[in-house]
């Protein structure tokens, strides 16, 4: 039996199209939403956010979208899973398209903005900004964001630790910011990273809908039940007076402008 090895394979040859698709309904209710700051920082200085259209990819079930369009920005959300664009709540300046990051199916030098939340590690890095660069107008922005999980926090080092046993390490683990080929690309200049602080406040069936919502742990047998075991001793460890506890991220947004 060959033996993935999560140092090399590359995380676009690992099904990016389908993982997700028994998945929609936790990732609605359990995944974490991003800081206000980071959005911020996306729109920053792009002006009018009414005069902003914004391609969104991999936008699964529009957490990102959403963000963008309570801010007034008209979102172009690209998701190639029916089940999440199906799963996604609508909104009147989101609208869902089926595309992939290599090919958005845009036209060219389309948007003023390219948003790219939790999924840039899934696609295949070279075709992809060639892509993202072809749908931007000259000197546009490409925004770049992970939410990854705090290593200094005690809950959530403990959940990471249960997610990469779980997971038999899968590669995504070890690297979930894949942000390498964003800084050698010849597509954009000017790159810069910031970082925010973001919780994310769960009861038990939160925590455990979180890593149900992970597209490489396992939902049914006894590895399922171990796992659900391991959820429940942790939130008993850690809940609060009022039953909560909180994962901690370190959200990493990083900027890029279009080269003409």
């Amino acid at each position: 039996m060959s033996q993935i090895n999560p140092e090399t394979t590359p995380l676009h040859t690992l099904n990016p199209l389908n993982r997700f698709s028994d998945r929609a309904e936790a990732y609605v209710k359990y995944r974490p939403s991003y800081p206000a700051d980071a959005i911020d920082i996306v729109l920053e200085g792009l002006g009018e956010s009414s005069q902003i259209v914004a391609a969104d990819i991999g936008a699964g079930t529009g957490i990102s979208s959403r963000l963008l369009a309570e801010r007034g920005v008209n979102v172009i959300a690209i998701e190639q899973n029916a089940a999440m664009r199906e799963a996604a709540k609508p909104h009147p300046l989101i609208e869902f398209r089926d595309g992939t990051a290599e090919f958005t199916q845009l036209p060219d030098n389309f948007v003023d903005l390219v948003t790219c939340f939790q999924a840039f590690h899934w696609f295949n890095p070279e075709p992809t900004l060639l892509e993202f660069h072809r749908i931007l107008k000259p000197s546009a922005r490409l925004a770049v964001v992970w939410n990854n999980r705090d290593k200094e926090d005690t809950l959530t080092t403990e959940y990471s630790r249960i997610v990469r046993e779980a997971s038999n390490n899968h590669p995504a683990e070890s690297r979930m910011q894949s942000v390498e080929p964003l800084l050698v690309t010849p597509y954009f200049i000017n790159i810069r990273e910031y970082t925010f602080t973001y919780r994310q406040q769960l009861d038990l069936t939160g925590l455990i809908g979180r890593a149900k919502s992970v597209s490489y742990l396992p939902n049914e047998g006894l590895a399922y039940k171990k796992l659900i075991d391991n959820f429940q001793e942790l939130y008993q460890r850690f809940r609060d007076e009022s039953g909560f506890v909180y994962l901690v991220y370190s959200t990493s947004v990083h900027l890029g402008e279009a080269i003409n």
